[in-house]
Parts: structure tokens; sequence; C-alpha cells
């Protein structure tokens, strides 16, 4: 009974108010005018009128709530006059009228409507019907429990408002505490990683100048210059990101840039071939940026761990996916290649190519020649891990 209540109850609450407030004054004015055939025929017209005063006005209880009490309050007060008020078991309008002060008035006004309501009892009951005390007391009980209802219920709405404000300033004082641990982590990453790769440029472009002449020593020190402006600039590409700066200042790698990844790893002494098969069709920004951060990967894995002298990048364009293939003739199996780095670049691999909802493979290539790194993502990929509401 308590579950089916309460289903009810959430039913209820679903509607919209004004619909609300619609039927509970069309029942309050049944409720009034549903009195015997002969009280109603000796009412007459008054009746229905000063039941409609007494009970349709609660329409706009919610936006009104002191100035319906009044309206309602005077159709009661009519009906007590004309004698009706007896006949009908409860003051239904004036009740809820009672109740939405309680609920939404401010102090002030409830205090001086509760005063207006006790007289006006006082008066109906002693003076207008004619009762005894002992009727005073049963008439006020259902105006007592109404308003203490109305207090109950704005109790608990002011109580949910503090509970609510008290859960945003938390998640507020979070944030910024996330953000200043950010941009304290991005300091210190700039500090020390940027000071030590912005001397490496340096000193590499200084080694240019002093090699002069030497051709193969020349491009050694360009290609180390240039990967290090390169990391630079992806460098401070993650540390916007981190410090939340907004869009980056540079745009996002993506399958153009590989031709140019690929040359930059020539100039180590590696033979790299870039193949593509398919028609290749458009694919969101971060996921291109996805493709290109694992060949990267990838070819720095064989450029530092593989004693490689191939590598071959292949993709492979479906109507529903993107196959990409990276296979170099090194040393081949994984345990070859047990380093740290190595193992957190694998992992990189596997989350990024993971929240686009496709699947990573490694291991060594065809008859256990070199290693392959093979990844199918879906052309549209579902929603991205983290990027859910709420």
């Amino acid at each position: 009974m308590v579950d089916g209540f309460a289903a009810v109850r959430r039913r209820v609450e679903a509607l919209p108010p004004l619909t609300v407030d619609v039927v509970l004054a069309v029942l309050c004015y049944l409720a009034t005018v549903a009195l015997p055939v002969k009280v109603a025929r000796e009412g007459g017209w008054p009746l229905f009128a000063l039941a409609g005063l007494a009970s349709l006005p609660l329409v706009w209880r919610r936006r009104q709530p002191v100035v319906v009490a009044g309206l309602v309050g005077a159709g009661t007060i009519g009906l007590a006059v004309t004698g009706i008020l007896g006949s009908i078991p409860l003051p239904y309008g004036q009740l809820v009228a009672t109740y939405a002060v309680a609920s939404l008035a401010v102090p002030l006004w409830r205090l001086l409507v509760m005063v207006c309501t006790g007289v006006g009892v006082l008066v109906s009951v002693l003076v207008l019907l004619g009762q005894g005390a002992p009727t005073l007391g049963v008439a006020a009980l259902p105006f007592v429990v109404a308003y203490a209802l109305g207090v109950g219920v704005r109790a608990r709405r002011d109580r949910i408002g503090m509970l609510e404000e008290r859960t945003r300033r938390l998640a507020e004082a979070q944030e910024a505490t996330a953000a200043r641990e950010r941009e304290r982590i991005a300091r210190e990453i700039h500090d020390i990683v940027a000071h030590s790769v912005s001397l490496m440029v340096v000193q590499a472009e200084a080694g240019i100048v002093r090699a002069a002449g030497q051709t193969r020593t020349t491009r050694t020190f360009e290609t180390i210059a240039g990967t290090g402006r390169e990391a630079l600039t992806q460098l401070d590409r993650a540390l916007g990101v981190l410090r939340g700066d907004g869009p980056s200042r540079h745009p996002e790698p993506d399958l153009d840039g590989l031709p140019e990844l690929l040359e930059r790893a020539r100039l180590t002494g590696l033979h790299a071939e870039l193949t593509e098969s398919g028609a290749r069709r458009p694919v969101p920004a971060d996921l291109a940026s996805a493709v290109y951060w694992l060949v990267q990967e990838a070819v720095t894995n064989t450029v530092r761990h593989a004693a490689a002298t191939r590598i071959r990048v292949c993709l492979d364009w479906h109507d529903d996916a993107l196959d990409v293939r990276v296979h170099d003739d090194g040393r081949g199996p994984v345990p070859a290649r047990s380093g740290a780095g190595y193992g957190r670049g694998l992992i990189g691999m596997r989350e990024r190519i993971h929240a686009f909802g496709g699947e990573l493979h490694t291991g060594p290539g065809a008859d256990g020649i070199g290693f392959l790194v093979a990844a199918m993502l879906p052309i549209t990929p579902p929603t991205r891990v983290g990027d859910g509401h709420g």
C-alpha cells in the first residue's frame, strides 16, 4: 500500500502545477456545492456564487497565496452569513488556502493571514452559526492541521534548497581545487620539461653551425632541432588543455601529417613507407588525431627499441572502419622491448583506440618477423569514454 501511495504521489508531482491547482479548485467547489437537494434549493444561486468564491481562486494559490486566502475567506464568511456553511462538513477551500499561505507566504503575511483566519473562525462559529466553545475547538482543529502541513512542506523545501546550495558550493570548491592542482602540475612540467627541451633545441641549432659542410651531421642536428621544436609545440598544447586555457593555438595533427612524420623517421636512417588502400573517407578530427598519435608512438618505439631498418604504415579504408597497421623488421617479440617507457606507450595506444570503440593488437609480425601494431577504428565511433552528461 505504501508503494502504491508513493507511486501515485510521484505521478501527481509530475503533473504541471497549474493542472494540479485547477483540479484542486474544481474538487473543492464540487465538494462545497454537493449538499442535500433541499439545502441547495433553498440556497439558490448565492450558494453557487459563494461556493465559487470560496474555492475557485485556488487556481492562483501558488502565485498569490495571500490574495487567494483573502478571497476564499470572504466566500467562506459569505456562506456562514447565509447559513449554508453549517450544512458543509468542512470549509475545503479555506483549508487549502491556509495550507498554501503556510507553505508559500513570507512570515509577516503568514502571521497576518492566520490572525484573520482565527478571527473568521471565531466569528463564524460563535456568532454566525451560534455554536458553543466545544464546536469552536473542533472547527479550529482542521486549520491547525492544514497550517502545520504547510509549515512542514516549507521546511522540507528549505532543507532541500540548503542541501542543493551546499552541494553546489562543494562542487565549486572541488573544481577550484582541481584547477589549482592542474595549474601546479602544468607549471612544474613547463619549468622542468620545457626548459630541458628548449636547451636541447638550442644545442642542436648550435651543432648545425659547427657542423657546416658535413651534410649528414647537419641533417642529424636539423632533425633533432625540428623534433625538439615539435615537442615544445605539443607540450604547449597539452599544457593548455591541462590548464583549461580553451582551444589550442595549434591545430591537432591529423592524417595529412603522416607523410611528414615518416619523413622525419627517414632522417634517422630508417626506411619508412606509407601505403593507403580504399577510398579515404571523412573522419572526426579527434579520431584522425588518435590515428596520428598511434602511428607516431609506434614509429618512436621502432626507432628507440627495435634496431629496425624498415617500417611500413598501412591505412586500409572500409565502409565502416579504418584499419591501421604499423609493421617493422626489428627485433620482434614484446619481451625484447620490455622497457618501462615502451610499456606506457602500449597502454596509451590501447586507451586511445578503446576510447573510440576500436580494437588494438600488438605483437610479433608475420612469421615472427619484426613487431606489428594493428588497430581497427569505426569510421563513426560511439560516444567517447568520459564524454557522457551527468
